[in-house]
């Protein structure tokens, strides 16, 4: 049996209802993103990461920032990996930090348990845009968590920043990643003068990124895996207020803290970049399209057409993930044709002075 025909089969008692012994038991032995499902309540409630070290300028740290040390490792479907990866391309570190690419849909990570995760390719012509790992040798991400931590029992995620001289894992929390990529890798970084995280505008990010992430990056995944119609309802509504504030922010400035690229952007973009293909469908999202907001739509062209920002973007392997590893919302794993959208088409977001 192939590993996208045992995932269907090992999550379709999921749609007989949680209520069962056997369905909870399936879903506790499949440790993927379903493990953040609260099933007493049926709202997605997503864990907090579990490395949380930092990459320092200061050369006499623990991890100091250096060249050629550190490997990121991505899916090119997840939004959190992709945040990651577009700073290492905004901030010109492609040269100092290398990065690999797990393929899009989830398999069984080890021969002996029924978990499914994030793997690796077995050669470079298996999965266009995946590679296998070069770095370690490694089958899956989970095999680079249990190198980190022996006994290690958390959620296998991406990104994974590396540290190949202690070889272990420095941090999988991308809004940390982020921090370190923008500022701490100054003295090598092809593009240091590029602030995304500039200090005359870092209330304004915090504040955005707070209620950003709450409703629209994390709450289409609350409206996705919502196992009850009470949950659903209260995210629904929760992320298309935030929408509509968006369209109206964007209405008056070209991003959503002021009229230059900030940190919010980028984690704003992610989510809005899968929006059409995959969330109004595959997560229930369907009120309103996001092309159906010229501002918001323009936007994402916009900073789509940033350069590299357009490598980061692979939809086939988004639309792969989302519809291939996800079989209790879609057990056939059949992939939507979709609008196949050009966000390189021409935007109006010049009206706007930076």
């Amino acid at each position: 049996m192939g590993a996208s025909a045992a995932i269907r089969n090992l999550s379709l008692v999921s749609l007989i209802g949680v209520g069962s012994s056997f369905a909870k038991q399936t879903l506790s032995m499949s440790r993927t993103a379903l493990d953040d499902i609260v099933s007493q309540t049926g709202a997605f409630a997503r864990k907090p990461s579990s490395f949380r070290d930092f990459i320092s300028k200061d050369q006499s740290s623990q991890f100091p920032a250096e060249s050629e040390r550190y490997h990121l490792y991505v899916s090119y479907a997840c939004p959190w990996a992709s945040r990651c990866l577009a700073y290492l391309k905004l901030k010109g570190l492609e040269k100092a930090i290398s990065y690999t690419a797990v393929k899009p849909i989830w398999e069984r990570t080890k021969e002996n348990d029924d978990h499914f995760g994030w793997v690796f390719p077995d050669s470079n012509t298996e999965e266009s845009g995946a590679d296998p790992d070069s770095l370690n040798g490694a089958r899956s991400i989970r095999e680079l968590y249990d190198r980190a931590c022996a006994d290690y029992s958390g959620r296998y995620s991406v990104p994974v920043l590396w540290d190949k001289k202690l070889k272990t894992i420095v941090s999988n929390e991308s809004s940390e990643i982020i921090r370190m990529l923008n500022k701490e890798f100054d003295e090598i970084a092809e593009n240091a003068d590029w602030d995304l995280y500039p200090p005359h505008l870092q209330s304004v990010i915090d504040e955005v990124n707070e209620w950003v992430y709450d409703a629209i990056n994390n709450g289409v995944y609350k409206c996705g895996f919502a196992k009850k119609q009470g949950p659903y309802d209260e995210a629904v509504v929760k992320l298309f207020d935030a929408l509509d504030k968006c369209e109206e922010i964007l209405s008056k400035q070209r991003y959503i803290c002021g009229n230059e690229l900030t940190e919010a952007d980028i984690r704003l973009f992610v989510t809005l970049i899968r929006f059409d293909e995959v969330y109004t469908v595959h997560f229930k999202c369907n009120k309103k399209l996001l092309r159906e907001y010229p501002n918001l739509f323009n936007y994402t062209k916009d900073v789509y057409q940033i350069p590299g920002i357009s490598s980061t973007v692979n939809m086939e392997h988004i639309k792969k993930h989302y519809y291939g590893s996800h079989p209790f919302i879609n057990p056939s794993g059949v992939v939507p044709i979709g609008s196949n959208i050009d966000y390189s088409a021409p935007h109006d977001r010049d009206r706007f002075h930076n």
